[in-house]
């Protein structure tokens, strides 16, 4: 639990030196593990303000991602996850609606190295995304998939999933 802490307050001061200069937007999500434990996460972004690929069609941007997740198992399987990630969005032209995709990888932190029937194998896991959604008038909704794993850094490496419905703000 101390690593999960430390990560913690290392990603804050991160942020916080990057997040000075600009406000955070953000975001509550619902879902499921894909062993139908239910998953809450809020999280906080900052947006990159850079766009690459611009055209009529869209642009690519991005964000970074800091979140908490906490996994509602049964009462021994319950966990609780830290989550940073640098975040590609490509953005589709739109006037008042600009729908989206989204990919990342990142890293993350677990409470325990157990979820639900998952041997995680360690506590440190990345996190791969992908996403689509819709964003309009300084909001966004979206649908997204979240794998963790830890690559084989240590055994065993069952991984996790997670499938979730996310609501953003900005401020």
């Amino acid at each position: 639990m101390k690593k999960l802490y430390a990560l913690a307050a290392s990603a804050a001061l991160s942020l916080g030196m990057m997040g000075a200069a600009q406000a955070a937007d953000v975001t509550a999500a619902i879902g499921q593990s894909g062993d139908s434990t239910m998953v809450y996460r809020l999280g906080a972004q900052w947006d990159w303000d850079k766009s690459w690929l611009e055209s009529s069609v869209g642009r690519l941007t991005g964000y970074w991602d800091l979140g908490y997740t906490y996994w509602d198992g049964d009462d021994t399987a319950s966990n609780h996850s830290l989550s940073f990630a640098p975040v590609f969005v490509y953005e589709f032209a739109g006037q008042s609606v600009r729908p989206y995709i989204e990919a990342g990888i990142g890293v993350a932190a677990f409470s325990s190295t157990e979820l639900e029937s998952n041997e995680l194998g360690s506590s440190f896991q990345f996190e791969d995304r992908i996403g689509v959604g819709l964003r309009f008038s300084g909001q966004e909704i979206g649908l997204r998939a979240l794998h963790y794993s830890n690559a084989g850094l240590k055994q065993p490496n069952d991984g996790a999933e997670a499938y979730t419905l996310h609501y953003r703000m900005s401020f």
